[in-house]
């Protein structure tokens, strides 16, 4: 219970954030509850120095690793937390694919999917006006 609560806490203040940069409160995970993080299947990976700075959570289907999340306490952005947790993954599953999607006005995550060598590959509207932009890594 207390890894949902600290969980829930950082995505509800970075999703806050992008939910800013979008301008769209939609994001389901900003209202996610402990139960409904409880009961996800994805897989969970945090970054900790003492407390929990980031998660990112992910599942596999097949051949490709489909990342559902990866957000960073604000009082640790731009300190290379959401890199880390990025090169653990890419590295664990180095011979999947990989998908993510995020807001296409999101500009801090996608500068950090592209560093990683993902590539657009399309753009979904989530809300009239609103769009999310589907990336790939192909391994």
């Amino acid at each position: 219970m207390q890894i949902a609560k600290e969980i829930q806490q950082i995505q509800q203040a970075a999703y806050r954030i992008e939910a800013e940069l979008i301008r769209f409160d939609g994001i389901p995970q900003l209202y996610e509850t402990l139960a409904e993080i409880q009961k996800s299947t994805e897989i969970f990976l945090g970054y900790s120095e003492g407390q929990l700075q980031g998660i990112l959570s992910y599942q596999v289907k097949g051949g490709t690793v489909e990342i559902h999340r990866l957000v960073v306490s604000p009082n640790h952005f731009r300190k290379g937390v959401g890199k880390k947790l990025m090169e653990y993954l890419l590295e664990k599953f180095k011979e999947y694919d990989f998908t993510v999607s995020t807001g296409t006005a999101n500009i801090p995550a996608i500068t950090l999917y592209k560093a990683f060598g993902f590539q657009e590959q399309r753009l979904i509207e989530v809300a009239p006006g609103i769009h999310c932009t589907q990336f790939y890594l192909s391994n």
